[in-house]
């Protein structure tokens, strides 16, 4: 678009006269050793990503002072006749701005790549890091300013991440078939908007011990793992899991843990000895809290029951011939919200607080950043590979979002990866506003942005 700032009435006004198309490419990897003749290969990679022991751990920002199990960077690196491609998944809370940005571009450097052909996406644990350098270094200068991770002990994780992408360059080997399986868990997923009349919603978290919101219904969800499996000569290289839910047991004690959807994926790989990765789908709105009482005891039964999902889903894998990649993008300017609670003074006092709690005052570091950073577009992306379709979206994302790319394309295989750039936060739906819940006050962008991101959803899959 020539540098054209792509406002949101911009967008939505090309959407409607199928204009978009000059803003979708196919994203060409700029490798040098890039696939010649069609020929596909397939590396994985997997490294420690842990932060030092000593690293303020969100969200409570206490030194971190125990590793239940290590953090881990996992993905693929994919070669064809159109490129170099990476789906990479991190054990992080969040990568959000700049830091997201930098994530990115490491890793489409080591795989010597377009970064628009790389998918970063954080599994969203909360015994995990939250990554915001451009809030951090807010509070440079200011005295009893909030303990938050430091530059090294975000860049050394990095620097990992980094070199685990290099090597596996030294580690392709070919592949010939796709394959895609899907599976339901059970008493897993449960919508945290709860009906309580009136047109209103309760809040049920991702641990929830009142009887009312236990008892409540499911209510809406996408109960499906999806899978999507590489191959070679019916032999899996490679499997990646899909499935919405925030990924929380019991959290807020300073300890690394992948909590229940890594274990899931480690005991899976080591049952089958296939590689696993994990990606956390739109689950803004969804979490465990209908079937986790915050016990040990609770994490265990969501493990065994997502475990069980995930073993289905690969059991039900259908092969097909591989086909190459076809990468998709769209740059998207959010509008950052600046309503009451999100505007300069109020951020700056609450920043400034030093009777304020850690998370508090970060919290509203990360919002300044934000509205920093949303003055340049967020690059959303999709892979098209045959039949299947894998959506890659920023931020805390609505489950309707996702139910949404799938009705778009009933003949498709879609797999959702949410918790990208997650700058914006919560990306809600519109009439989420006016009945109320968590979502809407955590929410970092304005409420029409639902049409904003459907229309991307559209330009993207089509």
């Amino acid at each position: 678009m020539g540098g054209r700032n792509l406002t949101r009435r911009h967008f939505l006004g090309l959407s409607a006269a199928g204009g978009l198309a000059g803003l979708v490419h196919g994203c060409a990897s700029t490798a040098e050793a890039s696939a010649k003749g069609g020929a596909r290969r397939i590396a994985t990679f997997s490294c420690d990503v842990t932060p030092p022991l000593g690293t303020p751990l969100y969200p409570s920002y206490k030194p971190l002072d125990t590793i239940e199990q290590p953090l881990q960077a996992k993905g693929v690196i994919l070669e064809d006749g159109g490129g170099r491609s990476v789906l990479c998944a991190v054990d992080w809370c969040e990568l959000c701005n700049d830091t997201y940005l930098e994530f990115r571009n490491a890793v489409a450097a080591a795989a010597k790549t377009s970064p628009d052909r790389v998918a970063v996406q954080t599994v969203h644990q909360h015994t995990a890091p939250m990554a915001d350098l451009r809030a951090f270094r807010m509070f440079d200068g200011i005295e009893e300013s909030p303990p938050s991770p430091s530059g090294e002990q975000i860049h050394l994780p990095l620097a990992h991440l980094r070199e685990a992408v290099a090597a596996a360059l030294d580690h392709m080997e070919p592949y010939d078939q796709i394959g895609t399986g899907q599976a339901k868990a059970e008493r897993v997923a449960s919508n945290r908007r709860v009906p309580i009349g009136d047109g209103k919603v309760g809040f049920r978290a991702s641990s929830c011990r009142d009887p009312k919101l236990v008892e409540a219904p499911e209510g809406l969800i996408d109960p499906y793992v999806k899978t999507v499996t590489f191959a070679r000569g019916g032999v899996p290289l490679a499997r990646l899991h899909y499935y919405a839910t925030h990924p929380q047991s019991f959290y807020g004690d300073p300890r690394a843990s992948i909590d229940f959807p890594g274990m899931a994926r480690e005991w899976l790989q080591e049952q089958e000895g296939v590689f696993q990765v994990y990606f956390t789908g739109c689950g803004g709105n969804i979490a465990a809290g209908k079937y986790n009482d915050g016990t040990p005891e609770a994490r265990q039964g969501l493990y065994e029951r997502l475990r069980a999902a995930m073993k289905a889903s690969a059991e039900a894998t259908v092969y097909a011939p591989a086909e190459d990649a076809d990468w998709r993008a769209v740059p998207v300017y959010f509008t950052p919200r600046t309503d009451e609670g999100f505007r300069g003074p109020e951020l700056k006092e609450r920043i400034w607080n030093k009777s304020g709690t850690p998370n508090d005052r970060i919290c509203a570091a990360m919002v300044m950043a934000w509205q920093e950073s949303a003055k340049k577009p967020i690059t959303l992306t999709a892979a098209h590979i045959g039949n299947i379709r894998l959506l890659h979206l920023p931020g805390e994302v609505a489950v309707e979002f996702q139910l949404f790319a799938q009705e778009l394309c009933p003949d498709q295989f879609v797999a959702v990866a949410a918790y990208g750039d997650c700058g914006p936060a919560y990306i809600n739906l519109e009439r989420f506003t006016a009945e109320g819940g968590y979502e809407p006050g955590a929410a970092q962008v304005v409420p029409e942005t639902e049409q904003l991101l459907r229309s991307a959803i559209k330009t993207l899959l089509a």
